[in-house]
């Protein structure tokens, strides 16, 4: 089955607008997705940069989200819990934030920022403010599917 992500942003392989980034108001990316497979419990969202200088850095962490959405608004807040979103969690990035933190590379070539939404067949049983390394622990073994979305940026 196909699990596709998009952006009213920015096309997949593109330049995320300077609005969603540390360069602009830094507010999260309004995103989208085809209904989730049979059998989907929840959603994570992970949003990370393979390219930094230190190793992956990442951006967002997303948890908890219903398997009935097919979409995030653009701009949510950055706290533990998102009752906009029928109460998602948020974990913490590695700026030690919670919420989205949007790219703010060095000057230099471009980064690419890798979006992945992932369709589990259970809940997360994780506290707001978890880590990427907790979610993806927590998720082994409960992936059904995968969708992943690529913007670019660099100043």
């Amino acid at each position: 089955m196909t699990f596709r992500m998009t952006s009213s942003a920015f096309q997949d392989n593109a330049r995320i607008p300077t609005r969603y980034t540390g360069d602009g108001a830094n507010v999260s990316l309004p995103l989208a997705w085809d209904k989730p497979p049979e059998g989907t419990g929840s959603l994570a969202l992970i949003v990370d940069d393979p390219d930094a200088p230190r190793g992956t850095f990442t951006h967002w962490v997303l948890y908890g989200l219903s398997a009935a959405r097919t979409d995030l608004p653009e701009a949510l807040p950055t706290r533990d819990t998102l009752p906009e979103v029928g109460g998602a969690k948020q974990g913490t990035n590695d700026a030690g934030k919670i919420g989205y933190f949007g790219p703010a590379p060095p000057r230099g070539p471009v980064h690419h920022y890798h979006f992945k939404l992932y369709a589990l067949d259970a809940q997360l049983n994780l506290a707001a403010r978890a880590r990427k390394a907790d979610v993806e622990k927590a998720m082994q073994g409960h992936i059904v599917a995968e969708a992943r979305l690529i913007g670019t940026y660099s100043r």
